[in-house]
């Protein structure tokens, strides 16, 4: 899988960059939490810090055009980000699992 990126366009206010991208696989369209560390990897991010937006491939084409979110941490994303789109990439997954073990413990 190979990750280009098109455009790039800072956001200050919200303290993220908002990075269209293109994509080459081999096989089937990758999945949207592959994408996400491969893009984070190419960008020397953490993958909490970033939010793949969209994905939109072609119909027999092994090229997908993306668009993605890059916070500079994991928590302005928790802010500024919609609650289903931290659950499509599975930003807080770990922490709300974390909060659950340690309230059943307590019990």
């Amino acid at each position: 899988m190979d990750v280009d990126i098109i455009s790039e366009t800072e956001n200050p206010m919200l303290h993220r960059t908002d990075v269209t991208f293109e994509l080459t696989h081999e096989d089937a369209t990758p999945s949207r939490l592959q994408v996400r560390d491969s893009l984070a990897a190419k960008l020397n991010k953490d993958a909490d810090e970033v939010v793949i937006r969209k994905l939109d491939t072609k119909f027999g084409m092994r090229k997908t055009v993306g668009q993605a979110k890059v916070y500079d941490t994991a928590d302005y994303a928790r802010d500024v980000e919609q609650d289903h789109m931290l659950e499509r990439n599975k930003i807080g997954a770990e922490d709300a699992d974390a909060d659950a073990e340690a309230e059943a413990e307590e019990a």
